[in-house]
């Protein structure tokens, strides 16, 4: 027996790349009002809210909910579709389902 190995170690539950895109959504989701507008997205009917509705759910100014939007979006939490002058966002269902096996 290796006195300098205890327990035989540990697999590598996921890569560096993985766990790099994995603290970048966490960081993402690291803000209040950014949580808020997750949550009033995924509650909005259809799924889906216009930038101009998500304003009034934190009370911020445009341009403030407008970097928090762009956040997610970066961050690959949520999907933006430009309809006329508004644009419109939605969560991505394959980024959240990957989020829940995070915690699963």
């Amino acid at each position: 027996m290796d006195v300098n190995v205890c327990c035989g170690g540990l697999p590598v539950a996921i890569s560096d790349a993985e766990a790099e895109h994995t603290a970048s959504v966490m960081k993402a989701l690291g803000h209040p009002a950014r949580v808020r507008l997750v949550a009033a997205i995924r509650a909005a009917d259809g799924g889906e809210a216009c930038v101009c509705d998500l304003q009034e759910v934190v009370d911020l100014a445009q341009p403030t909910v407008s970097h928090h939007l762009k956040v997610l979006v970066d961050a690959g939490l949520l999907t933006r579709e430009k309809r006329g002058q508004w644009a419109w966002y939605a969560l991505d269902q394959q980024a959240w389902a990957a989020v829940g096996e995070l915690f699963a």
